[in-house]
């Protein structure tokens, strides 16, 4: 079983190859393929892993969030453009950043549907034991973690990480912020020894790793309510500074914007702050704090 592929892009296959061959097998001894979700770098490969290994897909049936915007690349870049205006983007940098995605090669190599769906209760037998699938939402809509109860093993996927990196996609699912949160609450009670993560080395401290992505998120939430608080009413695009710091990466703004927006949801649907309908067609929205 081979989980998750890597990204596509130039020498990307002959990498997958060589990690393979340091680990003695080929594509050829895959006989099946896991995605823990359908972000880009963990089903990127997956179209020619599949062919050249004959092997079947098995992931989370809610992909669309990547295989929709593989199939309609322009569709997807316009709703981008579109979510980032009622963000208060300038349209200047905004209009340099759509030239810059439209001349960027694909991550992902193609579409490739699941042979099975990846739900709550899916067993996984392998050499190595059994592997329990559990939602993960959050993250991505399509995340799953997997779990070896015997020897307390977890396969986590982008869910935990060795250090706190969060991201979750927007516009997917009504509150990915609440939904990674209870994620966190279905993990934690799995009691994992030992964490197999996306990104980085395997870890041990699996329940320490838990409370660092709870507090991360409590402290974001905070600062947004606060910034906004002190502010009035501020756009999204206003507020990234103010909660993420001032010497933003120009190339990680479509990133910091999503998580924000994520953040800004969530605060909504608790009740804490609102969104306040934009004064005229083209004005962005903004949003303020929820008088008690």
């Amino acid at each position: 079983m081979l989980v998750d592929t890597g990204i596509h892009g130039p020498g990307a296959m002959k990498e997958l190859e060589r990690a393979l061959e340091q680990a003695g097998w080929t594509l050829r001894d895959i006989t099946l393929l896991v995605c823990t979700h359908a972000h880009s770098d963990h089903y990127g490969l997956a179209a020619p892993v599949t062919e050249a290994a004959g092997c079947e897909l098995w992931m989370h049936p809610r992909h669309e969030h990547m295989t929709n915007a593989v199939s309609d690349p322009e569709q997807a870049l316009e709703r981008r453009i579109e979510v980032a205006q009622q963000s208060g983007v300038p349209l200047a940098p905004l209009r340099r950043w759509a030239e810059e995605r439209k001349s960027q090669p694909p991550t992902i190599a193609g579409v490739v549907l699941p042979d099975r769906d990846l739900v709550r209760g899916v067993e996984v037998e392998t050499a190595l034991g059994t592997w329990v699938v559990y939602e993960t939402p959050g993250h991505a809509p399509s995340h799953v973690v997997l779990h070896q109860a015997e020897q307390r093993l977890l396969l986590s996927g982008d869910h935990l990480l060795g250090r706190v990196s969060l991201y979750f996609d927007y516009g997917w699912t009504p509150d990915p912020v609440a939904e990674f949160l209870a994620s966190l609450d279905e993990v934690d009670q799995l009691d994992a020894r030992l964490c197999l993560p996306g990104h980085g080395r395997p870890f041990t401290d699996v329940r320490a790793r838990i409370r660092a992505n709870r507090e991360e998120i409590r402290e974001r939430l905070e600062v947004t309510e606060d910034a906004i608080g002190g502010q009035g009413e501020l756009t999204a695009f206003e507020l990234m500074p103010l909660v993420f710091g001032r010497e933003l990466d120009p190339m990680m703004t479509s990133w910091i914007l999503t998580i924000l927006l994520c953040f800004l949801t969530h605060l909504e649907r608790s009740g804490r702050l609102e969104r306040l309908d934009p004064s005229a067609p083209d004005a962005p929205e903004r949003w303020r704090v929820v008088k008690s």
